[in-house]
């Protein structure tokens, strides 16, 4: 039997009291707004989901409800942001999880009696943007998928070493653009760039022809480390406070131009798009699940004692401009991830990087061993050399008007918990 709420939680909602997500959001104007009021917008504030609506915490952060000892004085949740949170630790994180369940249970009358409390700080999600929930400062991609590792590899390199020697001992990663993170929703314009060149012209410039979703998760980071001092692989799992999804976008032409020697660049810097809502780690445990085995076996600071992931269902929608209805295209999971997200964090800070809260840590794409679990267009395709048909239009690579759709929700017996989804429409590239 799963928790239950005074606030309606439908049976199939991603965001039931055993789950809880974190975000950042602001109300929307008030349809009664007058036209032509220039009052600035409503602060963002911190905010938790709850079925169909939203708790916000800085309202019931001011009614004295968190009362614990790391809470009580605390102006976290009066911040526009989740960052001062996010560094307090994970004993922080477990007090307010436990102190928002309860308050939310069925049987607490502390919000479900008090009328004026209530109405103030549940909202409905109709009536709230959604914003990034965190200040993102740096922003790092992996490459932790065998499967998409041994994939690209076939189709630039051929199959006689696809995956190179380095990947099975390090978790591969490339820094990336904090800047041009954006929240679920937002369009992306199609960027331009260089391309190879054809015989004996010049690279091609112009609109990328090449354009890609990327299904990835990103670890949001907690409390960081000090310059100089690296975390622990078996301290890892303390430094980051949740998940989320998050499509990394790709023009693979300009990337394959322009990654050697030193990486992505502009194929890469145009777009990243997360989802609105950190689901924790607590509310993924219900969901832990076997890593696959390592071999060879990693370095001893990268030997986790306890080698999980999470069984997370992930999903991939296409609505192909023009039409009414999206397409599924990929249904991948998580958990085959061969590098984990701790092994990443400890591999980040080896060297003495430090971290800092709200850091963005990318899976990379996360491709299963199905042809139906490949994590992107440049795999279901092959790099264009097939097509996909999708509600009678075909594909080889995303085309403007095109809308992409991520999704994931973990099912338990009697809950579920979810992410709700993370989506954007591709604009044309600008004249």
């Amino acid at each position: 039997m799963g928790l239950k709420s005074f606030v309606e939680v439908p049976r199939e909602s991603h965001f039931p009291l055993e789950n809880l997500p974190f975000g950042v959001f602001r109300p929307k104007p008030s349809s009664a707004t007058v036209a032509g009021d220039s009052s600035p917008p409503p602060p963002p504030r911190p905010g938790v989901a709850i079925g169909d609506f939203v708790l916000d915490l800085s309202v019931i952060s001011a009614a004295g409800v968190f009362d614990g000892p790391l809470l009580k004085n605390s102006k976290c949740f009066l911040q526009p942001s989740l960052n001062m949170f996010l560094e307090m630790g994970r004993p922080a994180w477990k007090e307010a999880r436990s102190t928002i369940q309860k308050l939310l249970s069925a049987d607490e009358p502390t919000l479900r009696d008090n009328a004026s409390l209530r109405e103030m700080s549940l909202l409905p999600m109709s009536e709230v943007q959604m914003l990034l929930p965190a200040v993102i400062g740096d922003y790092t991609d992996f490459f932790s998928s065998m499967y998409h590792a041994k994939n690209c590899g076939n189709i630039f390199r051929g199959p006689e070493n696809p995956i190179p020697l380095n990947w099975f001992h390090l978790p591969i990663a490339y820094h990336g653009r904090a800047s041009s993170v954006v929240i679920s929703g937002t369009d992306i314009i199609r960027p331009r760039g260089q391309g190879h060149p054809m015989a004996n012209s010049p690279p091609y410039f112009g609109p990328s022809q090449k354009l890609d979703f990327e299904l990835e998760m990103a670890a949001i980071v907690g409390p960081g480390n000090e310059l100089g001092k690296p975390v622990d692989v078996s301290d890892a799992a303390d430094h980051i406070f949740g998940l989320v999804l998050m499509n990394d976008w790709s023009a693979r032409d300009i990337q394959a131009w322009e990654y050697v020697p030193l990486g992505p660049f502009l194929g890469k810097s145009f777009g990243t798009t997360i989802s609105p809502w950190i689901v924790t780690l607590e509310a993924l445990e219900p969901f832990v699940c076997d890593a696959p085995k390592q071999e060879p076996q990693p370095l001893s600071y990268l030997a986790e004692k306890k080698h999980v992931n999470y069984d997370i269902p992930l999903e991939v929608w296409i609505k192909p401009a023009g039409h009414e209805h999206p397409s599924i295209v990929t249904k991948s999971n998580f958990k085959h991830l061969y590098w984990t997200i701790a092994q990443q964090l400890a591999h980040h800070t080896v060297n003495g990087c430090n971290l800092r809260p709200g850091d963005l840590l990318g899976t990379g794409t996360i491709s299963g061993p199905e042809s139906e679990s490949l994590g992107c267009l440049l795999e279901l395709t092959w790099n264009a050399q097939r097509s996909l048909t999708l509600n009678g239009s075909d594909r080889k690579f995303l085309e403007d008007g095109d809308e992409v759709i991520f999704t994931a929700c973990c099912k338990g017996r009697d809950f579920n918990v979810g992410f709700g989804t993370c989506t954007g429409k591709v604009l044309p590239a600008l004249p």
